[in-house]
């Protein structure tokens, strides 16, 4: 009988962050995926059987001598379409990459030939141990995507590097890995850096000048950047949850965007700048509110291109991507504005796209978007009306052409 979905086995090793992969299961289970759950012994001392079981409609067991007649041991890594295991303890990763086998999960992971994610958790000198940073560098080198931990609270009073990522973005992330349909991680080894969000320019502590983007577009580009192996940094002025996977630098004005994306394209293969920087700020922010008065007069100054700042410092093989929110206007189109604006830049790649009012389908804030991708070749791409999640794999195929 054919499955609901995609078939997924969730690895739960024994960290006390397992009790979060209940709520991964119930995601990943309520957008019709097909779970297998497979924990370890230690594990279950944090999230007993029957709460898998219950939740998953499947057995749960960790020892390959359960269901010997069915060669589980085997046969639960073949026929998977990814295995994502959730939390990947530093024993678990160790066990990985030298090939141990001496449970269920341990055993999947050597018999399966789909796409394999581990998101590992544990305190930050674990993670920082050489000995980790070794095991994990062997394991992405193999082509396993080893999502780096969150930053946050630890167990007891600890914070830090190592906490499992939040499992809603984790689920966004099996999504992309499965979407690829089992493409290896073609931008493994790349460190990319990625913008989103508007900018807001203050004219005094409460009020600032700003615009519509949620900054969800560029969180789908990092978000697919992580599932194709990248190294992603992304520099946000969005309140969106953090992608997992990705390092996010906080900004809030042009200039602070500015100083945070030069600094951070030293050394990155690619940077795609989907941030909607504004394009005036005041000349003088005030340490008061203002008070309402019948008109008001501000006087603005320009604020810095940064695309144009990082074409101009570019490294030699750098991919360089903007984003045109066009509106049309008499006798110049969208597109005659992007072309314009990609002669202007001197970019590699320019998405452009129409913004409309409120309700318009594509752009600033929905959830869907469609764009022409120009290229500085004469190359055009269109990406038809579909998720930001697609036109954020449009995007990255042209980059990864291009690197």
């Amino acid at each position: 009988m054919p499955t609901a979905g995609p078939r997924v086995v969730l690895g739960v090793a024994g960290g006390i962050a397992a009790y979060k992969a209940v709520e991964l299961l119930r995601l990943l289970t309520e957008t019709g995926h097909d779970i297998r759950v497979v924990p370890t012994e230690s594990a279950l001392k944090f999230v007993g059987a029957p709460t898998w079981a219950a939740l998953s409609g499947k057995p749960v067991s960790t020892s390959t001598w359960d269901d010997v007649h069915e060669v589980a041991h085997v046969r639960i890594g073949q026929d998977a379409d990814l295995v994502v295991v959730a939390p990947a303890t530093a024993n678990l990763l160790a066990k990985a990459a030298h090939g141990l086998a001496d449970d269920l999960l341990t055993n999947t992971l050597l018999t399966a030939r789909c796409p394999v994610l581990m998101a590992p958790a544990m305190h930050t000198e674990m993670w920082e141990h050489p000995a980790t940073i070794a095991n994990v560098a062997l394991l992405r080198s193999r082509g396993v995507l080893v999502v780096e931990p969150a930053v946050g609270r630890l167990t007891g009073a600890d914070s830090g590097k190592g906490r499992l990522p939040d499992p809603e973005e984790l689920a966004l992330l099996c999504g992309r890995v499965l979407a690829r349909g089992g493409l290896g991680p073609d931008l493994r080894g790349r460190r990319v850096v990625v913008s989103s969000g508007g900018t807001r320019e203050h004219l005094d502590p409460v009020r600032f000048l700003g615009n519509r983007s949620s900054g969800r577009q560029g969180h789908a580009l990092a978000r697919a950047a992580v599932a194709r192996g990248a190294e992603v940094v992304l520099v946000s002025t969005s309140s969106l949850p953090d992608p997992a996977g990705v390092k996010v630098l906080a900004v809030t004005s042009a200039l602070d965007m500015q100083d945070a994306v030069l600094a951070e394209s030293v050394g990155a293969d690619a940077v795609v700048m989907a941030a909607a920087v504004a394009d005036y700020r005041p000349t003088e922010r005030l340490d008061v509110k203002r008070k309402k008065t019948q008109t008001l007069t501000l006087e603005l100054v320009q604020n810095p291109d940064v695309l144009r700042a990082l074409v101009e410092r570019r490294a030699a093989g750098q991919v360089l991507v903007g984003f045109a929110a066009e509106t049309g206007d008499g006798d110049t189109s969208v597109l005659d504005h992007g072309r314009d604006k990609l002669a202007r830049k001197g970019c590699d790649l320019l998405v452009v796209n129409e913004v409309g009012p409120d309700g318009h389908p594509t752009g600033f804030e929905g959830s869907d978007n469609a764009a022409t991708i120009l290229g500085a070749d004469g190359s055009v791409t269109d990406v038809p009306l579909g998720s930001k999640d697609a036109l954020a794999d449009v995007v990255w195929d042209l980059v990864a052409a291009r690197l």
